[in-house]
């Protein structure tokens, strides 16, 4: 039977927590310690030693909580409540007004006048993590993931001193931050792992990743992770009295004052002179800081701009990432190789001897084409100076002639490779610096199509990855997408890695996707030129496979967003005979829903024009416009005399007054929930 705390233990507990607290805001945030370290650690043992003898003591935001619980096994799934998005990137002035003038064609559309001004950040490279917090409370913590679904490291996120288990106030909020890790701590943890024999780490951004994702929170702890706060996605006051911000800025300060780190490295600038001077300024600096930094991120200031601007399918309209120049470095060319796509284009990469640039160790770079060869002329045993802007794979700038010893090797397309299958012929295609395979269904190339319709933009097929496709496919158990329906248990038993469970696993995966929506299905098949918004653009404009099928060149080249490359690339692809056949065994197996179906199905909101406003409370805002639009509605950045009904949650904006001017029905949560439901 546990021990019962006196009263007075209780209190010295709680007076241990408020002290511990203090001189850990001291150190960690203003940096002006007022004990030692020794004593520091002195009264974190005492309350430690006290909540192990009385754990009721223990509270859910106590110091202790930082040490660091027992390992986990693996990392839960954890689905974003908003979805989390990337930046586009920008790399020159040119390119940053080219993004400017989009935002304001945009606005000039919804006949918005407004003065723009930026908020400039330093795009801290470290990990992007989401916290959820509830009455003030730390809940859970995950990573970016894939966006849509992260992985929960919570049990990590609380060992990190920055990150605060309590809010100054009782609210709910999300917020979005960067876990990075301090250059001096990258030196030291390496230096240990180079004692013990382990791998190092090849930059600090990589040991953050790692160190998060370690099953030990003991371990994260002993790393000395840092953060800060730059994004608030979702934010209900409760009873507080704290207004929404208005602006990026605002957002910033009102993360400072519940209890986070920012960074204090950001500037409000009315115009983009202003956002250049202040890129140029950290260009500069930028190696004095104590946390890698790739660029700036630039944010239009003003909220409701943001709300107007929304997003595109990847990124959203109104930031971008303004990166400071790509770092160079100088390698040799060993050898010239041929990687075949899942389109069957062949793609030239240049191996090159291992080298650093921009922080990570790169052993290859994209050539583009026979063109780009023959532009930089650039051949086997080559010295060349490469550049990385981004994460991206690096590209060669130029040859250093100069070094050139006569022994090196010019570098020739040849008219057969192995991957191309069949006789592995290649062919250029036609008006393009480019070559394909001419047999288009080789091992590599099935292979690449066979991992994208099993993906999650396709038929979203758990548990059919890279690795299963390929043993598959090796043991010649599947060798179309129609195979993939066909699977049976006696198939799967025995080989390596399939036990019972995920073999029953994996077939309740395939049954469950047998059903795919029309745009998915013309993603899946992995026509040329056509991607996520070309299908749904297809789809929402023909509205079922067969008027797909049958659509002449001219009927697509009038659609918006497809144009005549994409014309004829549909139109050939369903006219190939081979094509016709993959069609007629995978449509035996699986079922696509129509979109002008679907319609009739959920279009009780058809032709109804919704503007959202303010906070709900029981949906995100992406989860009820998600609703809207599968009851056919529409969703409005602004209020009109076109706009149907306006939905409004706490705090609403502007929209609300203007909905009244135009007379356009306000609808409260509790009424709109019952008209999606």
């Amino acid at each position: 039977m546990a021990k019962k705390a006196t009263i007075e233990m209780k209190e010295r507990a709680r007076k241990l927590r408020e002290l511990i607290d203090y001189h850990r805001k001291l150190y960690h945030e203003k940096d002006k310690p007022e004990i030692s370290d020794e004593a520091y650690d002195s009264l974190l043992n005492e309350l430690l030693e006290i909540e192990a003898e009385f754990p009721k003591l223990q509270t859910l935001d106590s110091p202790t909580v930082r040490i660091g619980g027992a390992p986990i096994e693996k990392f839960k799934k954890v689905n974003h409540a908003v979805p989390q998005w990337s930046f586009d990137n920008v790399f020159n002035e040119e390119e940053l007004h080219d993004w400017q003038e989009k935002i304001e064609r945009i606005l000039a559309k919804q006949d918005i006048k407004n003065n723009l001004s930026f908020c400039a950040e330093h795009k801290i490279d470290g990990l992007k993590v989401i916290i959820t917090y509830k009455n003030g409370q730390f809940q859970i913590g995950a990573t970016r993931g894939d966006g849509v679904v992260g992985e929960d490291v919570t049990h990590n996120l609380k060992t990190i001193e920055d990150v605060p288990l309590r809010l100054t106030k009782n609210i709910d909020l999300i917020a979005v931050g960067e876990v990075w890790l301090p250059e001096k701590e990258l030196k030291r943890i390496n230096d240990e792992r180079s004692k013990k024999g382990e791998m190092l780490f090849a930059n600090s951004r990589n040991a953050a990743a790692g160190s998060l994702r370690q099953l030990d929170p003991k371990i994260v702890r002993q790393r000395n992770l840092k953060f800060f706060a730059y994004d608030i996605d979702l934010f209900d006051s409760q009873n507080e009295k704290i207004k929404n911000p208005t602006t990026q800025t605002e957002e910033l300060e009102l993360l400072k004052t519940l209890g986070f780190v920012v960074n204090s490295n950001y500037k409000e600038c009315r115009n983009l002179k202003e956002v250049i001077d202040y890129y140029n300024y950290w260009h500069d600096k930028k190696s004095r800081l104590e946390y890698g930094v790739d660029g700036l991120a630039i944010k239009v200031n003003e909220i409701k701009i943001q709300e107007v601007l929304g997003y595109t399918a990847k990124a959203p309209r109104f930031a971008v990432a303004f990166k400071f120049k790509a770092e160079e470095a100088t390698t040799v060319v060993e050898d010239i190789i041929l990687q075949v796509g899942r389109t069957g284009v062949i793609t030239p990469v240049a191996k090159l001897r291992p080298t650093l640039v921009a922080g990570s160790t790169v052993s290859r770079a994209t050539l583009h084409n026979e063109d780009e060869i023959k532009r930089l002329d650039v051949r086997i045993g080559d010295t060349v100076v490469i550049q990385k802007a981004g994460d991206v794979i690096p590209d060669i700038v130029n040859v250093i002639k100069e070094l050139r010893t006569g022994k090196e090797k010019t570098f020739v397309f040849p008219k057969k490779i192995p991957e191309c299958g069949g006789d592995g012929s290649i062919e250029r295609i036609p008006g393009e610096a480019a070559y394909r395979c001419v047999y288009k269904n080789s091992g590599r190339i099935l292979e690449r199509k066979l991992q994208y319709f099993a993906s999650k933009h396709a038929f979203n097929i758990v548990g059919l990855g890279k690795k299963i496709i390929e043993k598959l496919m090796s043991e010649n158990i599947i060798s179309s997408y129609a195979d993939i329906f066909t699977l049976e248990k006696g198939d799967l038993t025995g080989l390596e890695g399939f036990g019972e469970k995920s073999i029953d696993n994996l077939l309740n995966s395939i049954k469950a996707a047998r059903t795919v929506t029309l745009s998915r299905f013309l993603i899946s098949l992995s026509i040329p030129q056509v991607g996520e918004e070309t299908a749904e653009d297809l789809a929402k404009h023909f509205g079922t496979l067969e008027k797909i099928k049958e659509a002449r060149f001219e009927d697509l080249e009038k659609i918006d967003g497809v144009g005549p490359v994409v014309a004829d690339s549909v139109v050939r692809w369903f006219a190939d005979s081979q094509n016709k056949k993959i069609l007629q065994d995978l449509l035996k197996e699986v079922t696509v829903l129509n979109e002008d179906k679907k319609q009739k199905e959920k279009g009780k909101l058809e032709e109804k024009t919704f503007v959202l406003t303010g906070t709900l409370e029981n949906l995100s805002r992406d989860e009820a416009k998600e609703k809207i639009k599968k009851l056919g509605g529409k969703v409005s950045n602004s209020v009109s005399s076109k706009t149907s009904y306006v939905v409004a949650g706490s705090e609403p904006g502007e929209k609300i007054n203007k909905a009244k001017e135009l007379n356009v029905q306000i609808l409260r949560e509790r009424e709109f929930l019952k008209m999606v439901s």
